[in-house]
């Protein structure tokens, strides 16, 4: 469904150490918004709910995806860039017909 790559886990994995909570794994999600019309979420949880999907990506580090979110991010790829420019997760979207310039909204 969803990929992370090695920068990406560790990211993950660093964010999951710092947290004053128990996390579960790293909810990603698609909402409406952004430039393009639609708009990438993300953020740690305790627990998954029941009629999510958990994506074992390795090293302890799961995704969570919610149903109306899974089929708009079936073979999307997550990195974490961390360069001069700045840091951040990047998505690549085999799904997207369009994408903003920043890289974080898209349209199906």
């Amino acid at each position: 469904m969803i990929t992370l790559t090695e920068n990406a886990i560790s990211a993950v994995k660093r964010f999951m150490a710092s947290s004053e909570t128990p996390v579960t794994g790293l909810r990603v999600m698609v909402t409406g918004g952004g430039c393009s019309g639609m708009e990438y979420g993300m953020r740690l949880e305790e627990a998954a709910a029941e009629e999510d999907y958990v994506v074992e990506c390795g090293e302890g580090v799961n995704v969570i995806v919610d149903p109306s979110s899974a089929s708009m991010l079936t073979g999307v790829t997550v990195d974490f860039l961390d360069g001069m420019d700045g840091s951040g997760f990047k998505f690549e979207n085999p799904n997207a017909s369009a994408s903003c310039g920043c890289g974080k909204s898209f349209s199906c």
